[in-house]
């Protein structure tokens, strides 16, 4: 028998009812700051006819007379580029996008399906906050989402766009994800607005200094990338997911070559300058080694002197941690710690090889850093490289000093392959720091004689004389530290030939519920 022609009435009302979310005005008020609707996000971001929605017709827990279309958040799963992905997208255009009972439960019932299903999050923040008509329901539903954001962390990548208020307990849950991605306009996010900092602590703090998505990228550091609007967000939303696997169980989607093409750069030959310390720009190396068009920074406004990202090479995924010579000589700090520790935990938990690039003169000197915790985030980053059991590969381009050298993963720090340029130092300290202690009777000696000129020309000679000694690759190479000595010409080459041959690399360590890094 047919189904009944009312009931497909009814189904179609109920489903453009659901669709149209807070109404036509409503809509025509996002468009006109330049925003796309909860749903409009969710259609940009998937395959055209891929979306599956579920809770399409859920209505707030203690139903009035105000209906709240999926209450106030749109929830399913879609393809991207062809790849499954779960998606919640809160919708401001109903109740201001409020968390309550039901949008928590749709929240928690796509994190729960998407870990069973082994499918990436990227949630759509955009709410006004907990629902305070449902009271002590609101805190247990945020609750209940910051559960399972833990619960998935390392088990599928999680992505959160902030485009739009994200304020108070809202923010934990995008805390807890592995990427954020804020729009430049529209979007705040913070624990205390400036009237409750002012309230509490008598303080004037205009929300631009602290909750925006510059001060996120280049202060805190909360906030990965900062996107245009809601479209560009959505944009690099796709092209983070493209170097991701799905799962922790699976890998990265690598395009693995038919054959490793030996081709030579040679502007890399001509890259790094004669004085050890003037700068130069490792984006150039980044640029000179990876696919065309397939290079990814993470954070570039934070923390510059570390510079970290998703790459190709030849076809095959990495991630890439980087010193930058042209700021603060690419010395590790206490923030550029904290976001090359991260990001090699992230790639760690999915299966992506890292490539490190050291130029490191050491740690960052100064009261600031040591009262500020040097010891404690520097040791994260050897914590991040030792328990890490993905392909480590490490190319060591001018300078790799003291425990710096360890910290950037050194053959001793669990790396599979080090290569250095002929350039390289490696060495506890430079030469212009150790032979005035190595040599220092013959240079007061020279002083007695001649004079503060005098001691000047004698460390001068002893370092040009024993230079090789104390910072040359040939002394590592010769005990084994390092796999080769390469000419800078053919790095994209051997890399990866080095990515190629660790695809396969198994790495079991003993049962254990974790390690304790120190946080």
């Amino acid at each position: 028998m047919p189904i009944k022609s009312e009931l497909l009435n009814e189904l179609n009302k109920r489903r453009n009812e659901a669709k149209l979310g807070g109404g036509e005005d409503k809509t025509a008020k996002r468009h006109a700051k330049g925003q796309l609707t909860a749903r409009e996000r969710v259609e940009t971001l998937f395959d055209a006819n891929s979306f599956q929605e579920s809770g399409l017709h859920v209505d707030q827990a203690k139903p009035t007379a105000q209906k709240l279309p999926g209450d106030g958040v749109i929830t399913g799963v879609g393809n991207v580029d062809g790849r499954p992905v779960a998606v919640f997208s809160q919708d401001f255009t109903v109740s201001g996008g409020s968390l309550s009972q039901m949008h928590a439960q749709k929240i928690a019932d796509l994190q729960e399906q998407a870990c069973e299903l082994g499918f990436p999050i990227v949630g759509v923040n955009d709410s006004g906050g907990a629902r305070i008509q449902e009271g002590i329901w609101g805190l247990s539903g945020y609750g209940q989402v910051f559960y399972r954001n833990v619960y998935a962390s390392g088990l599928v990548p999680q992505i959160s766009i902030i485009a739009g208020p994200c304020a108070g307990g809202a923010a934990y849950s995008p805390a807890l994800t592995d990427f954020l991605i804020q729009t430049r306009k529209n979007a705040e996010m913070y624990i205390c607005g400036p009237s409750v900092i002012k309230a509490a602590t008598g303080q004037e703090a205009p929300v631009e200094q602290y909750g925006t998505a510059e001060a996120h990228a280049s202060v805190s550091g909360n906030v990965h990338f900062v996107a245009e609007d809601d479209k560009d967000a959505i944009a690099i939303t796709k092209k983070l997911l493209s170097f991701l696997p799905l799962n922790n169980m699976l890998n990265p989607p690598h395009a693995l070559p038919d054959a490793i093409a030996d081709a030579k750069n040679e502007s890399l030959n001509e890259l790094i300058p004669e004085n050890s310390k003037t700068a130069f720009d490792v984006l150039k190396v980044i640029e000179a080694i990876t696919d065309k068009g397939q290079w990814l920074e993470v954070q570039k406004d934070f923390a510059k002197n570390m510079v970290v990202g998703f790459a190709r090479i030849e076809g095959m995924v990495a991630g890439i941690i980087a010193n930058q010579p042209a700021v603060k000589t690419g010395c590790l700090d206490i923030d550029s710690s904290d976001k090359g520790a991260r990001f090699i935990r992230f790639c760690n938990a999915f299966n992506i090889p890292v490539v490190n690039l050291v130029d490191v003169p050491g740690f960052m000197p100064g009261l600031a850093q040591e009262r500020g915790g040097i010891i404690r985030h520097g040791a994260k980053m050897l914590f991040a490289y030792a328990a890490a059991t993905v392909p480590k590969i490490t190319l060591i381009m001018r300078k790799a000093y003291g425990g710096a050298y360890l910290a950037m993963c050194s053959k001793d720090m669990g790396a599979d392959f080090v290569y250095a340029w002929p350039c390289a130092e490696i060495a506890v300290m430079g030469a212009e720091g150790a032979i005035p202690v190595v040599h220092k009777k013959e240079i007061d000696a020279a002083k007695a004689e001649g004079g503060e000129v005098a001691a000047k020309a004698k460390k001068t000679e002893l370092i040009e004389k024993y230079r090789d000694k104390f910072a040359s690759p040939w002394q590592a190479a010769e005990t084994n530290m390092i796999t080769d000595v390469i000419e800078p010409s053919e790095t994209r080459y051997r890399l990866a030939l080095a990515l190629r041959f660790s695809l396969t690399k198994r790495s079991t360590r003993p049962p254990k519920k974790h390690g304790l890094i120190p946080l």
